[in-house]
């Protein structure tokens, strides 16, 4: 009878049902380009997030207790790469499927309560001049603090009343409002909007428009485009240029803004489970939010440690809705006045 417990406890250990489990991998083992392939960042860069995160999932409360850290940020990079919660992938470190699912709860809310640490405007006076710099480099446009743009990110239907969620072409998805800098770091992102707001009220209702109303950052302005109003510190594209100032402006606009649309592909390129390939994020509205907002912490930390080649374009299913803008003329005259002045000062 000794040899079938044996089995019994073996099962025990190598699905992470018991107190103890046993971390059939190990990183120390294999090499680079399979941590690559398997799960999208080499070696240090996953010991690095097992010292970031490390006491958080160590923590005696959480239910995954008994699996390692290591094999706990294996596990999450594993989903957030993929998109999926394949059993090759669990039975390559060691857990179940089930396992997997709580890692990536627990790494994802470890991620996100550092979200401040890592997204963020620069504050002091040389780095902030460096944020400007780099931004004019790219195509003239001067005093730029970041490019600003939403982009939707499909979800399951949080219930079938609910149409808070349903976005212009039908589907459930989070309208993410996000701030990034001329290398593609996120300065600002907010992913818990529903999907049926436009850009614009989203902007209206966001923390980030609060910031800048209350002069949080000065002496610049963001560059959005048309799905957003003219403001004293969002400057947006002229609707009908006229003037060869106004078609140079239109010009600098668009190739300054673009970095932001380069940079969402990049994040759905690298977090499969953004992009829509391997379907809808099967989470509720706020724990989708959450994964989300991960993905951009990690999308950061991954440009502090070098890895910043762009990648190519998503391939996924879920891209950003079509708006159909509405081309409103800004009542703010100071806007207005704002924007003449840089015409005439950078582009006349």
């Amino acid at each position: 009878m000794a040899v079938p417990i044996a089995i019994l406890d073996c099962d025990l250990l190598l699905y992470g049902r018991g107190h103890r489990t046993l971390d059939r991998f190990k990183l120390k083992d294999v090499t680079d380009e399979y941590l690559l392939s398997m799960y999208g960042f080499p070696r240090q860069f996953i010991y690095y997030l097992v010292d970031l995160l490390g006491a958080s999932l160590s923590r005696p409360t959480q239910r995954s207790r008994a699996i390692s850290p290591e094999t706990q940020i294996l596990a999450a990079l594993g989903f957030y790469t993929s998109g999926s919660f394949q059993t090759r992938m669990g039975d390559a470190i060691g857990i179940s499927q089930a396992s997997m699912s709580r890692c990536v709860a627990s790494v994802t809310e470890a991620l996100v309560e550092r979200a401040s640490q890592f997204i963020r405007f620069p504050e002091d006076e040389a780095s902030v001049q460096s944020l400007k710099d780099d931004f004019y480099g790219l195509a003239g446009m001067p005093a730029v603090l970041g490019v600003i743009d939403c982009t939707h990110v499909a979800i399951k239907a949080p219930n079938a009343e609910d149409l808070s969620y349903v976005n212009r072409k039908g589907l459930h998805s989070l309208n993410c409002l996000m701030v990034c800098d001329a290398r593609g770091s996120l300065l600002s992102a907010e992913t818990h909007w529903p999907g049926s707001l436009p850009d614009c009220t989203v902007l209206q209702q966001a923390a980030l428009s609060s910031q800048f109303e209350a002069g949080l950052h000065k002496d610049g302005w963001l560059l959005g485009d048309s799905s957003f109003l003219l403001r004293t510190w969002l400057m947006t594209p002229l609707h009908i240029p006229e003037t060869t100032a106004e078609y140079r402006y239109n010009m600098a606009h668009s190739a300054t803004h673009n970095v932001i649309e380069q940079t969402f592909r990049t994040i759905r390129s690298r977090f499969r489970c953004l992009d829509g390939s391997k379907g809808t994020l099967q989470y509720s509205p706020e724990k989708s939010s959450h994964i989300i907002l991960a993905c951009c912490v990690l999308h950061n930390i991954s440009l502090e440690h070098g890895l910043d080649v762009w990648s190519s374009p998503a391939t996924g299913q879920m891209e950003q809705p079509e708006e159909e803008y509405e081309q409103m003329e800004s009542l703010d005259s100071e806007a207005c006045r704002i924007r003449r002045e840089l015409l005439l000062t950078h582009f006349s």
